[in-house]
């Protein structure tokens, strides 16, 4: 059984996709920093008949990832990776502390750049590979009280494009999605958004990308208020 890495996989969108794919006929490895909710999301998986495993991981951390990463290549056949970790900091630009931007730019960039260099080599080893690279739609337009945040995506948008051309012609392909704000705890410390109830759900959104998996780019708005 081919396996899927889902970064993030605790809760959200990145649970929501690992449902879908584990429905799919795929073996789940969900990573993440919490335990707890990663046991929660291979249970909910195994309830509806599929299979998974957890691996706690810190994205940012080269030497962790290549290693574990390593390890887990020796029992699985690793077809796929879901780059789906994120966090945002949100407020005008000058008030932006130096922590929050660095940990925007170490989960959001070198996160996903660090896990997709790890992952890379063992698709194109096995001849075939997904990865798929969830962006925001602020990588697509600046935004108000969003620039570093939107600084992380851009760039994350022309890692994929970049790679989306590097490896045309070949059976590895990368998607990017361009999503709006989803209904999720990642608005709860933040006032950015009042009333993140009028997007759109996980779920909803999870949907649409298995739909349009095949393609390179996947844009889903937010629903209007």
């Amino acid at each position: 059984m081919k396996t899927i890495i889902v970064t993030g996989a605790g809760s959200g969108l990145g649970k929501e996709l690992a449902l879908l794919f584990s429905g799919q006929n795929y073996h789940l490895l969900l990573t993440g920093r919490n335990k707890e909710k990663l046991m929660e999301t291979k249970t909910e998986i195994e309830a509806i008949g599929g299979s998974a495993d957890f691996l706690q991981l810190d994205i940012r951390n080269n030497q962790e990832v290549l290693e574990k990463i390593a390890d887990i290549s020796k029992s699985n056949e690793i077809y796929g990776l879901i780059n789906n970790a994120g966090v945002g900091h949100f407020g005008p630009f000058l008030e932006m502390k130096q922590q929050e931007i660095t940990k925007m730019l170490d989960t959001n960039v070198l996160g996903t750049i660090i896990m997709t260099k790890s992952v890379l080599p063992y698709l194109i080893q096995q001849g075939e590979g997904k990865i798929i690279n969830i962006i925001s739609t602020a990588g697509l337009r600046g935004k108000v009280n969003e620039a570093v945040y939107a600084a992380s995506k851009f760039a994350i948008r022309g890692f994929t494009e970049s790679l989306q051309k590097e490896y045309e012609g070949s059976n590895i392909h990368f998607t990017a999605v361009y999503m709006g704000g989803m209904d999720t705890p990642f608005w709860n410390e933040s006032n950015h958004v009042k009333d993140p109830s009028r997007f759109r759900s996980p779920k909803e959104v999870a949907e649409i990308i298995v739909k349009q998996i095949h393609q390179d780019s996947i844009i889903i708005e937010s629903k209007k208020s």
